[in-house]
């Protein structure tokens, strides 16, 4: 199957929300003023307006595989990155230096693409990208484990997104159990570099990200994609795609579903 880009999102700039501007997030930001470029040279109608939003700090053990320096520690990751970005482009997109929460607004946010490490903050922003009060059009989600990992564009069912079988499934759909807080681990971030490098490999979240980056490309160039994510494991040089198949999410939701229960059942 196929899905088309809505004309909505060819008319003016596109609101994008990046949450989290770690691992994810900074390689994220990195690309995105490519896929601007791209956008306006095709003949968009102003491209992308980008907020970065992250409540961290840099630290030490930020700087051996995110894009800081020893410089930037204790200044706010979100503007640290979102000046680097507007100095360099010179492009006005703005900063958040605050947490994603339950009472954060996405009322003017056309994508929001999650850069989160926790179950948690990924379960905050599925509630606020669905239901009634909500118009984002796409959240794209990016999650990774130590040798790879997986990013998924879904349609929240929102007011925007109405109840059809063609609907891009969220993330949150697919695999309920990214969003159960309860799996989640201390939450704790790396104490040393080492430690850092053993619970991630390096080049996976530029690897995830660049992958997830040319999908909004092809999508925003061609109107239309076949595909919506997929799995890359950069140790064993593989992504296998998830299409855009009923069939393929249902089994996908099933799956998860047994995970998740598995997961929760006491030990």
């Amino acid at each position: 199957m196929v899905h088309n880009l809505s004309p909505d999102l060819l008319r003016q700039p596109v609101r994008v929300l990046v949450v989290g501007c770690g691992g994810n997030g900074s390689a994220i930001t990195a690309g995105l003023p490519y896929l601007h470029q791209a956008m306006l040279v095709h003949g968009h109608r102003g491209g992308l307006e980008v907020t970065l939003m992250d409540g961290d700090v840099v630290s030490a053990t930020n700087c051996v595989r995110q894009p800081f320096s020893q410089a930037e520690i204790g200044h706010w990751k979100a503007v640290v990155l979102v000046s680097r970005v507007n100095l360099f482009w010179g492009l006005n997109w703005h900063a958040a230096p605050q947490y994603f929460s339950s009472s954060t607004s996405v009322d003017r946010v056309d994508i929001v693409i999650g850069c989160v490490d926790s179950r948690a903050a990924r379960g905050d922003i599925a509630e606020k990208v669905t239901g009634q009060r909500s118009s984002v059009s796409y959240w794209l989600d990016l999650g990774n484990h130590t040798a790879g990992g997986q990013f998924v564009l879904g349609q929240p069912l929102n007011w925007v997104n109405k109840r059809a079988a063609t609907r891009l499934r969220t993330v949150a759909e697919l695999f309920p159990e990214v969003v159960e807080p309860s799996l989640d681990n201390d939450g704790q971030p790396s104490c040393s570099a080492v430690e850092a490098l053993e619970r991630q490999e390096p080049f996976v979240n530029p690897a995830l990200a660049n992958h997830a980056l040319a999908l909004l490309a092809r999508l925003f160039r061609h109107g239309e994609i076949t595909h919506h994510g997929a799995f890359v494991n950069v140790a064993g040089s593989r992504v296998q795609p998830i299409g855009v198949d009923p069939a393929l999410w249902n089994a996908l939701r099933r799956r998860g579903k047994r995970r998740a229960s598995e997961e929760t059942q006491p030990g």
